[in-house]
């Protein structure tokens, strides 16, 4: 690519965030910036391009912190709450790019949207603004976007199929119990991959840092990322029992895919 691709963490915590509401544990108190998690979700930029993956609830947020000035295409990975229900929050963008913002998901996926957010795509004369998108349905084919090709990555999240995304030299595997051997095979020569690691005690839909660490193992990207992490990790102390080249993911982390550092 002529110019270096960008990661930024926009959130790494579980599906109701750290803090968790009405909880006073270590970390849920922690005055580690690092301990306080959004929900899960990146920004890719290149090429002047900016690609979100998910809208999550915290999604104004995010966009404000991180001083997002446009997005591009939106990738989404799956219909749970945590992944889509900012999507109204894109509305600022359209009057500021004056056009409609693709957005890609499975068929399952896209369906669940149009769903929830069924005013979205209603075709009726308005008095009020919503968010004006332009949809495609990801078919397990890879796709280009602005000069970059992505891939998705079926991947099991309990029972449930859902879509991990690689791009370039990076892949973003969010939500996931399991990785199928097929999906593994996509995932070598990496320089960076997040995976989910919720906590250590096994969850049914949900990787733990054990799990994640024995699939770095097996895959040796050159750094990896641990992220959709929940309010039982301290960062500080669960990132020293990591090696070297394994760190939590936090959010406002900025992540330059190829660099040697």
């Amino acid at each position: 690519m002529g110019s270096p691709l960008q990661i930024t963490v926009l959130g790494s915590g579980t599906s109701v965030g750290v803090p968790t509401i009405g909880c006073h544990c270590d970390v849920c108190t922690s005055t580690d910036p690092r301990d306080n998690r959004l929900r899960p979700s990146i920004l890719i930029g290149y090429q002047g391009r900016n690609v979100l993956v998910d809208t999550t609830p915290d999604f104004r947020a995010q966009a404000l912190r991180a001083k997002i000035g446009h997005i591009d295409a939106i990738l989404f990975t799956h219909s749970h709450a945590d992944h889509v229900m900012g999507l109204d929050d894109v509305r600022p963008f359209n009057f500021r790019q004056k056009g409609r913002i693709p957005i890609y998901a499975s068929a399952d996926t896209m369906n669940s949207i149009q769903r929830c957010f069924q005013y979205v795509f209603e075709d009726v004369e308005r008095q009020t603004h919503v968010p004006k998108l332009e949809t495609h349905i990801i078919d397990g084919a890879a796709f280009d976007l602005f000069g970059l090709e992505f891939r998705p990555i079926p991947i099991l999240h309990g029972s449930q199929t859902i879509y991990g995304f690689r791009f370039d030299g990076a892949a973003y595997l969010t939500d996931h119990s399991e990785i199928p051997e097929s999906s593994m095979e996509r995932l070598r020569g990496l320089d960076v991959l997040f995976l989910d690691a919720l906590r250590h005690k096994p969850h049914p839909t949900h990787s733990t840092v054990e799990r994640s660490v024995k699939t770095v193992e097996r895959l040796a990207p050159r750094r990896a990322f641990f992220t959709h992490i929940c309010h039982d990790l301290p960062h500080a102390r669960t990132e020293s029992q990591l090696p070297a080249h394994i760190r939590l993911a936090y959010d406002g982390l900025e992540i330059t895919v190829g660099d040697p550092q």
